[in-house]
């Protein structure tokens, strides 16, 4: 039976499944009628064998924290459990099918990956609104002990005018509750094309910085149109994660204000000490806000260049006191030309013995 049909007999007493939403690297989503009160949400369905590294009872213990973050960004969490599918009188010898899933509102709306892939490039004023929105979710949730992880396009949704951030649960649950199993599967946590260079080496303990990485790849393609990463498969992805600068803004869209290409370029540093401390910070830096200095400068980062007046003397000065200090060079050197020396050969007779 498909996996469907036994989800939708799991949940008939709660939800009616009407279609798949989408499918992600760790989760089904699904469209579904909360028969209880009467509305439209969203269930995410983890894959059979991440739910099966990760277990039902640590998911339901972690993503209880998922469900305290209370913030006007950040989408909330309705409902989560484990349904179950059992052997049926028509069909007794088949397996029990055990689904851990979450539920969240469904949002009449698209996701920032949407918009992206529509656009391609976003106009400044809304990229730097949605980075900052997303920016206050994640500082919220930081300052509760919560790291997303997961940060990308995928999991912001964009609704009546402001940005909310999806799927804080699956992505924490995973890496408290999976830990070291998950390379038993071949699964990672998070996108390699937004995923941090600690992460990309697979670094246990993940700090706010991480976020902070991620939202900066974002805001970078929200800016330019592509991630500042790119490459055919994962592993050439995170090689250049590892090891690559990425290309300065301005010098491929020249309306990007200094203060946002140097906020987002210091957001992209390889170690997380020479990035922003925190979202709001990121935020403070994006907004152009007085005192606020990047950790330290990146060879990106375009150098402004001193540009001289007409009608300045400074430079007419310095041509003429060059010429001056040549001219003295040349005087003080001149002279008659000076001859060669006569080449006198002889020859040395040893004496005998």
């Amino acid at each position: 039976m498909a996996l469907n049909s036994r989800l939708t007999e799991a949940l008939a007493d709660r939800y009616r499944i009407e279609r798949e939403l989408g499918a992600g690297g760790m989760a089904t989503v699904y469209l579904a009628q909360d028969l209880k009160h009467d509305r439209k949400v969203a269930i995410k369905v983890l894959r059979p064998e991440l739910a099966a590294v990760i277990g039902a009872e640590r998911f339901l213990s972690e993503i209880k924290t998922t469900a305290n973050l209370q913030h006007p960004h950040i989408l909330p969490l309705f409902d989560s459990g484990v349904a179950s599918s059992m052997p049926t009188a028509e069909s007794p010898n088949r397996p029990i099918a055990e689904f851990l899933y979450y539920v969240m509102p469904f949002i009449e709306g698209e996701s920032l990956r949407d918009r992206l892939n529509r656009e391609k490039q976003l106009p400044i004023a809304d990229a730097v609104r949605i980075a900052t929105e997303v920016a206050g979710a994640l500082d919220y949730a930081h300052r509760h002990g919560v790291i997303h992880r997961d940060i990308k396009p995928e999991n912001v949704m964009l609704h009546d005018g402001r940005a909310l951030v999806a799927d804080f649960g699956i992505a924490l649950a995973a890496s408290k509750a999976g830990g070291s199993r998950m390379t038993e599967t071949g699964m990672s946590l998070g996108t390699p094309t937004y995923m941090s260079p600690e992460q990309a080496m697979g670094e246990r303990e993940i700090t706010a910085r991480s976020d902070v990485y991620a939202l900066g790849c974002v805001t970078y393609e929200m800016l330019i149109g592509e991630p500042p990463f790119t490459g055919p498969t994962a592993q050439a992805i995170i090689a250049k994660v590892m090891t690559s600068e990425p290309v300065g803004l301005t010098s491929q869209r020249k309306s990007v204000p200094p203060a946002v290409e140097d906020a987002v370029l210091a957001a992209l540093e390889k170690l997380p000490a020479d990035r922003w401390p925190t979202a709001a910070a990121f935020v403070s830096a994006l907004e152009g806000q007085g005192g606020v200095t990047r950790p330290r400068a990146t060879s990106a980062t375009r150098v402004p260049v001193k540009k001289w007046s007409s009608k300045s003397p400074w430079p007419w000065a310095i041509a003429f006191g060059l010429a001056a200090l040549a001219a003295a060079w040349g005087w003080l050197h001149s002279g008659p030309p000076v001859t060669a020396p006569a080449v006198v050969r002889f020859e040395l007779q040893p004496a005998p013995g």
